[in-house]
């Protein structure tokens, strides 16, 4: 075998053993991406080869744990894009607005600042009151950080930027405070937010939303892995529902291109048809 038919081998077994032993299914997570993420963790275990790890993996569950927490990407920022949020504000809090209640699935919220986002967009748009969030993550520590809602000081001017170019209504500042190093959400923010473990690549559908949220996720699934988060949120929204990704995200080559159309012109947001 040559080295890479050999790594190729190490990461099949690695797969396999986590499903079989955790139920967690990596097999369709885009492969570049994951050998990344997987060597970055063998190089602060101390292994050399990801063989290596399997007796562990399957007898310890904190190791397992913590090999999630690397591989699970959580990358995420207030009002991450803007633009996105302006649009939302201009032409899906109308749509929004036709409904007596709204039901709001953020998929792959990692650790909940954009889910804060959109539950400050909506405050401001006198819309959160009669609104139920579903924020979900199968990385239990960043749904923890989720529900804490704290957050490092050093990105306050960063995340103030954001929320002022995205059209914001109030002072920032407004929804938070200061504790040390730290900066705590207004509690009031996460009252109608429900965070939850689900996994993608696993689990079912979360029935009659009106609007989800799954931006720069499906990026780091392959093929298969994508069209059946597509096939999902399909069976999850309402007619008419819409469905938001991230920038370099499209429904276009998928199974389910035919069952959206695009809601706003040069946007990734799609209303189900």
């Amino acid at each position: 075998m040559q080295p890479n038919e050999i790594e190729n081998l190490e990461l099949d077994l690695v797969i396999e053993a986590v499903l079989r032993r955790y139920g967690h299914d990596f097999s369709h997570y885009a492969r570049a991406s994951l050998c990344r993420r997987l060597a970055l963790f063998l190089s602060k275990s101390g292994y050399q080869n990801l063989s290596e790890v399997i007796p562990r993996l399957l007898y310890d569950k904190v190791f397992f744990e913590s090999m999630i927490r690397s591989i699970s990407v959580t990358v995420t920022e207030m009002f991450r894009d803007p633009f996105v949020y302006q649009i939302i504000r201009k032409t899906v809090v109308d749509f929004l607005k036709t409904y007596p209640f709204v039901r709001i699935w953020h998929a792959g919220c990692a650790t909940g600042e954009e889910v804060y986002s959109i539950a400050i967009l909506l405050q401001e748009e006198g819309l959160y009151g009669r609104c139920q969030i579903y924020a979900t993550d199968f990385n239990d520590d960043a749904l923890e950080t989720a529900r804490k809602g704290i957050y490092p000081i050093s990105r306050i001017k960063e995340y103030t930027a954001n929320y002022q170019k995205s059209g914001g209504k109030e002072s920032f500042s407004k929804y938070y405070h200061s504790q040390y190093d730290s900066v705590i959400m207004d509690q009031g923010l996460n009252k109608n937010i429900v965070f939850a473990n689900h996994n993608l690549s696993s689990d079912s559908v979360f029935g009659e939303m009106h609007l989800i949220m799954c931006r720069n996720v499906l990026i780091y699934f392959d093929q298969t892995l994508q069209d059946r988060a597509l096939g999902l949120f399909c069976d999850s929204l309402v007619y008419r529902g819409l469905l938001c990704l991230g920038a370099k995200e499209s429904i276009r080559f998928s199974r389910y291109s035919d069952k959206f159309v695009e809601f706003a012109e040069n946007t990734k947001i799609f209303q189900k048809r």
